[in-house]
């Protein structure tokens, strides 16, 4: 057990319950974000400074003629106005400072709990690390709000999944140790022995599907082919070669990318179904729940991906799709937890 004090098991527990809690608010505004297309909206990074929005029509009018300087305004936004621009600019300006708020939630805690001595050097070490990782985050968010500035009108789909992975191995961190402290434990959440090794895989490919999956929104790639179960009557999309399939530019190419989104989907659907029939013909019931929760978490993502492509990628469908790819984590996760305990 990583906690030394036992009498702050329910400070620490709550304080990491409500990181999840503002780490999953986070996650939904940057999807938001993305699908209203307002990450653009703020082209300077200003870490002090820009805690503030602009308040007087000078201050909006410099913001708004910064924006006017860059290819997406010129080339798709140009006839916005100034209280449109505010629209946009709000949804990114209110990412960033929940970004800022979530450091110092996390932060200034884990300064008194150090003080206090509440956990052990192992277990303040990775949350040290953690914190690094929260600082990481927001050059990356930069990084990619700087990749649509100059010569495209949206952010490299590349750096737009980093900056989504980094977020989720936040939350799956935090999550891990959330289920430590609340059954009094000290498991480890991924190491390199063979051991439940099926699990580590499909969590892997959970991350993989996620990368992908911010990879077609990134390309746009959700805008074509919205058809199901067919890419216009073809298995394959017939846009491109089938040798292009197999070269790392596919990873550039919107139809590659929705096509291995789609078919990766129907591959780890697969794998859950062998993992329940595996639960369920071993009689693991120690399993049951978390099974059954996890087989019902990827029906429901599927669902909701089918569903957003149909309606034309529907903004409410889309977010909702984004919103399930959290909990879904959150279900691998759990049973994996309850895997090792068994």
């Amino acid at each position: 057990m990583f906690l030394e004090k036992k009498a702050y098991l329910k400070s620490t527990t709550y304080w990491l319950a409500s990181l999840l809690i503002f780490l999953f608010i986070i996650v939904l505004i940057g999807g938001l974000t993305r699908l209203t297309e307002s990450g653009l909206s703020i082209t300077r990074w200003e870490v002090v400074s820009g805690i503030f929005p602009p308040f007087t029509n000078e201050d909006w009018n410099k913001a708004f003629d910064l924006y006017k300087k860059i290819p997406q305004y010129a080339l798709i936004n140009q006839n916005i106005s100034l209280s449109d621009f505010k629209i946009i600019y709000y949804w990114e300006y209110l990412h960033r400072l929940l970004g800022r708020i979530f450091g110092i939630l996390f932060l200034l805690p884990f300064f008194f709990f150090f003080i206090k001595k509440v956990f052990s050097k192992e277990f303040n070490l990775k949350l040290l690390i953690l914190f690094l990782l929260i600082l990481f985050q927001g050059f990356v968010g930069w990084y990619m709000v700087k990749s649509g500035l100059v010569e495209n009108t949206s952010v490299s789909h590349f750096r737009l999944a980093t900056h989504l992975n980094i977020a989720l191995i936040l939350f799956v961190s935090i999550f891990w140790y959330f289920l430590n402290l609340k059954n009094s434990s000290n498991e480890y959440f991924f190491n390199f022995s063979k051991k439940n090794i099926f699990i580590k895989i499909f969590v892997l490919l959970i991350f993989l599907q996620i990368t992908l999956g911010a990879f077609t929104s990134g390309l746009d790639a959700g805008r074509i082919y919205q058809t199901w179960p067919s890419m216009n009557n073809n298995y394959f999309p017939d846009d491109i070669n089938f040798k292009n399939l197999l070269s790392l530019s596919a990873f550039s190419e919107p139809s590659a990318v929705q096509f291995f989104h789609r078919n990766l989907a129907y591959l780890i659907f697969l794998y859950t179904i062998c993992i329940t029939v595996y639960v369920f013909f071993y009689k693991k019931k120690y399993l049951y729940n978390s099974a059954f929760f996890l087989l019902s978490m990827v029906l429901v993502q599927i669902l909701l991906g089918i569903f957003t492509l149909l309606s034309g990628l529907n903004i409410v469908y889309a977010s909702l799709h984004q919103i399930s790819t959290i909990i879904l984590l959150i279900s691998s996760v759990n049973f994996s937890y309850n895997l090792k305990k068994g």
